[in-house]
């Protein structure tokens, strides 16, 4: 047979030897040789070659060296498309018991794949032995890295839900000081500027918190960076417990020209259980008391869960959710009948611009000035709605609010307390509150925002989402350029910036306005970690 191409290669002849068939032609467009045939024989090549070289590499761990490359590349594609037959007729039944394989073999398996190729040379595995010991290997780390994952969660939760030994320390001293010296027990404000703080002129805070060292961070942030800091007045109430520590702290390190009270919640005399459902059922109910301080894990099968849904339940048991400090805002009007509007403040924010402008910002007759969680560049962190925090398979929730309406975020509100009373906001969050405890807690599990998106519902005016920026407590790829540029920091979850858990890369934002060099926090041995 002889093949001529014209020099054009618009034409093809193939000749025949002679007594045969005529010279057979063909004709074909030069552009479908050279451009479509091309790409389609690279494109093949492109798929066929590193097959072929993962084939190879397959029966060179198989140890096959008894047959040809080509023989051993059949025999690896099947009864079907071997080449020869008779070298791979047992092919299927090896791969159908690859297929039968259980976890039986995930006991008693190498460690590393180093360890596996050592195994399967001393033994001559056969390739789908190989593969089995490798499944299993997979699987056996798979569920080591689900443990350690669940005993991390779990960790974390003991980790954030208890008191760090420096801040206990620090608490225990600051009471020995308000005890021994009497500048610690100085009044706070002095009398001559006690009518200041009843004054609608200027510009109201409240922070409610028994963490001694927190509550320094937010006030010190907030009057350091404020524009006018001699209009400044911080309403700062505290525990029983902690009251002598507290006010310690803040008369011995005094932050003039702001003006800073501390009060306890003994110091009012209509907050009572009778008042206050929280306090009641914290006294009434063994129940509501073993869920959020018994045993966490007592009765559950932690395995059974994910990691992440361990850590939302573990989070949902936290001991704060039935803490009275953690419930105090919603009683804002009551514990400042003078008052016309505050800013109220979480203990785990950082203040980094001037807060003056709340104050002038119009709130369209609405109750609470807070940012939206439902819409934002960290869809992560906002992109919470009414779904994410309630109960909607019960049926009092479902016939009563929409699943998809946008939830809000606690930590830096506005409120404007005149229309607070005239919607009577209280009295809904009462309400619900005390339906939630004798449904045990079957509406909704997590504290203080849920019952509040009920009863601030149609009285939230949303204000820009760079006041204050969410989720420096579990977010790990919080955005930096972000944080430096929110007027307000917010390290809501796990991990708190004075917890040995807090993230690195977010800390030093926190443990700036911290005084290292005061003498209780070095006696304290509370470092700057940052």
């Amino acid at each position: 047979m002889q093949v001529h191409i014209s020099p054009g290669m618009r034409r093809i002849t193939i000749s025949t030897s002679p007594g045969f068939l005529d010279p057979l032609k063909m004709k074909v467009a030069a552009r479908y040789l050279s451009y479509r045939c091309v790409f389609w024989t690279v494109l093949s090549l492109a798929f066929l070659l590193p097959f072929l070289f993962i084939t190879s590499a397959l029966i060179t761990l198989e140890g096959v060296h008894n047959c040809t490359s080509l023989d051993c590349f059949g025999r690896k594609l099947g009864p079907k498309l071997s080449w020869k037959r008779h070298a791979s007729r047992n092919t299927g039944d090896k791969y159908s018991a690859l297929l039968e394989y259980r976890s039986e073999e995930s006991t008693d398996v190498p460690d590393t794949i180093e360890a596996l190729l050592v195994e399967a040379r001393n033994k001559q595995y056969d390739m789908p032995t190989l593969l089995r010991r490798m499944k299993s290997m997979v699987e056996v780390n798979e569920e080591k890295v689900r443990a350690a994952r669940l005993q991390e969660a779990l960790y974390r939760h003991y980790a954030s839900s208890g008191v760090p030994k420096g801040l206990h320390c620090l608490a225990l001293k600051l009471t020995g000081e308000y005890s021994s010296n009497a500048r610690a027990r100085q009044d706070l404000p002095s009398p001559d500027l006690a009518p200041r703080l009843t004054d609608p002129e200027y510009y109201h805070l409240v922070l409610a918190t028994d963490n001694v060292l927190a509550a320094a961070v937010v006030v010190t942030s907030t009057i350091r960076n404020a524009a006018q800091p001699e209009k400044i007045v911080f309403h700062v109430i505290t525990d029983k417990k902690t009251h002598a520590a507290m006010h310690a702290w803040f008369a011995l390190n005094p932050l003039a020209p702001a003006i800073v009270e501390v009060k306890g919640v003994h110091q009012f005399e209509w907050l009572t259980r009778d008042n206050v459902p929280v306090l009641e059922a914290m006294e009434s109910s063994q129940d509501i008391k073993y869920y959020y301080h018994g045993d966490h894990t007592a009765g559950a099968n932690i395995s059974q869960y994910s990691p992440t849904i361990l850590a939302s339940y573990l989070q949902a048991r936290s001991p704060k959710y039935i803490s009275i400090m953690n419930h105090l805002r919603i009683y804002l009007p009551d514990l400042f009948p003078e008052l016309e509007k505050v800013v109220f403040l979480d203990d785990d924010v950082v203040v980094q611009t001037d807060l003056s402008p709340l104050w002038n910002m119009d709130l369209h007759g609405k109750v609470n000035g807070a940012v939206e969680t439902c819409r934002g560049d960290d869809t992560w962190v906002m992109s919470k709605t009414f779904k994410n925090y309630f109960n909607f398979s019960h049926p009092i929730i479902s016939s009563t609010f929409d699943q998809d309406k946008c939830a809000w975020a606690y930590g830096m509100n506005v409120f404007d307390l005149r229309a607070w009373r005239k919607a009577d906001i209280t009295r809904v969050y009462h309400y619900w509150q005390k339906q939630n405890l004798q449904l045990n807690l079957t509406l909704w599990r997590l504290g203080t925002l849920p019952p509040a998106l009920i009863a601030f519902d149609g009285n939230v005016h949303p204000i820009p989402g760079n006041w204050h920026m969410l989720g420096l407590g579990y977010n790990t790829k919080t955005n930096l350029e972000a944080v430096e540029k929110a007027a307000v920091i917010h390290y809501n979850g796990q991990a708190k910036p004075w917890l040995d858990i807090a993230f690195p890369q977010l800390r030093p934002f926190w443990s700036k306005y911290v005084n290292y060099s005061n003498e209780f926090v070095r006696q304290c041995n509370i470092l700057d970690r940052a």
